[in-house]
């Protein structure tokens, strides 16, 4: 397996990440509606979707390319807080690989390390709260951790997208302390925020198209 693979070749997880929130459009506004106005899935696919189109337009496209395309059109075009976290989040993946034409393990970490740090300066949300952050902070820290104990790629990439799922399916047995979910308190229990949905899929459609790249 490859300890590196391409930032041209990465315009494939970019795809990935349209594709995978397209598909999914329905089941994140259904998340959505046990706590939030259910729209998630359509405001995201809206924005998606966008970028979809532009990035048609073009006769080729890196992966930061890809990336910078989505985070304007979330921050441009997509109302509510959603749009400006994911924006922020895309765009510090993209800053940090834009002047790079080999992406490795430890440009990967930066990458996710400047995305959080973009998000996190807009919100005040912490782990707990029910909210993207309870799976983005967890990736995020096993990926260092990863790094530190010296994995390879594939290594931080497999035990960061367990941490991302099982951060996930704590948002489940949290009351919501932040957004419109917070308004049913309590009665959100039982049910996975929809950020925090929608955060997992994308974090799951990069890894595993990285993967995908690694190993031809």
């Amino acid at each position: 397996m490859k300890t590196e693979f391409t930032n041209q070749a990465g315009s494939r997880i970019v795809d990935a990440i349209i594709a995978t929130i397209q598909a999914n459009k329905g089941y994140l506004s259904e998340v959505d509606s046990h706590g939030g106005d259910g729209d998630h899935g359509i405001n995201m696919n809206k924005g998606i979707t966008f970028a979809r189109q532009e990035l048609d337009e073009l006769p080729s496209y890196t992966m930061s390319d890809g990336l910078k395309v989505i985070s304007h059109v979330l921050v441009t075009k997509i109302g509510g807080s959603m749009g400006p976290l994911y924006g922020s989040f895309f765009r510090g993946l993209s800053v940090v690989s834009r002047k790079s034409e080999v992406i490795s393990n430890e440009l990967m970490l930066k990458m996710l390390q400047k995305g959080y740090q973009n998000l996190s300066d807009l919100t005040d949300a912490k782990v707990g709260d029910k909210s993207l952050i309870d799976v983005l902070v967890p990736t995020v820290e096993t990926y260092e951790k990863g790094i530190a104990e010296g994995d390879s790629f594939e290594e931080c990439l497999t035990k960061s997208l367990t941490a991302a799922k099982a951060g996930l399916e704590a948002t489940k047995e949290i009351p919501a302390k932040i957004g419109r979910a917070s308004r049913i308190g309590d009665r959100s229990i039982g049910h996975q925020d929809a950020g925090a949905t929608s955060c997992y899929l994308i974090i799951e459609a990069m890894v595993n198209t990285i993967k995908e790249l690694l190993e031809e």
